[in-house]
């Protein structure tokens, strides 16, 4: 019954007793079966396409190889290097060059710009300033002038209403005071000449 289960079918190979030690050897260090050992040989020769009747070449013919393939590329990447790259850097170094002068001369002419405009907008606050300090000193000074003219007017109306009280007073004071008459009289007088 175990057959019938089996979808893998064996086969055997002859090889000499120093193979046999080898594969032996390998299943040991890897701890694999012999078969296993021999499968993955095979994989591992198909995945590489080594031809196993090719014998082997020395080291340094290999290291010769690697060695020229690595100088080849080396080559490739300078003849890359020398053909594109270069050219890329020298072009956006100069546009890179291009724009800095651009946008220094932009923030010259900015810059300069913003000075005048400073210069003629501090100039017209000074102007403004000098305006509003000349009105506000002709605002202080008349509202001075008008200060004084209402005391004088306050000086005047003051006297105005003792001369209207004293001539009041003088047009009632009978005939018989004489005396009285002359003091109203002097009072007026005095009220008069004040200045």
């Amino acid at each position: 019954m175990n057959n019938r289960y089996r979808k893998t079918i064996f086969t055997t190979i002859g090889i000499d007793n120093e193979t046999d030690k080898l594969i032996e050897k390998l299943s040991k260090r890897y701890l694999l079966k012999k078969g296993e050992i021999v499968k993955l040989a095979f994989q591992y020769m198909d995945k590489a396409s080594i031809n196993p009747s090719e014998a082997p070449e020395s080291t340094k013919a290999e290291l010769r190889k690697i060695n020229k393939r690595q100088d080849d590329l080396i080559r490739f990447i300078r003849h890359y290097e020398e053909e594109q790259l270069n050219p890329m850097i020298r072009t956006s170094n100069s546009i890179a060059t291009r724009f800095d002068n651009i946008v220094k001369s932009m923030e010259d002419v900015i810059i300069s710009r913003l000075q005048a405009n400073q210069e003629g907008q501090n100039n017209l606050l000074k102007m403004l300033s000098e305006k509003f300090t000349g009105h506000a000193d002709a605002i202080n000074n008349q509202a001075k002038l008008i200060s004084a003219i209402q005391k004088a007017q306050q000086k005047d109306n003051k006297k105005l209403l003792q001369l209207i009280g004293l001539y009041s007073e003088l047009a009632t004071v009978g005939l018989m005071d004489g005396k009285r008459k002359e003091n109203l009289k002097a009072e007026i007088a005095k009220l008069i000449n004040e200045q």
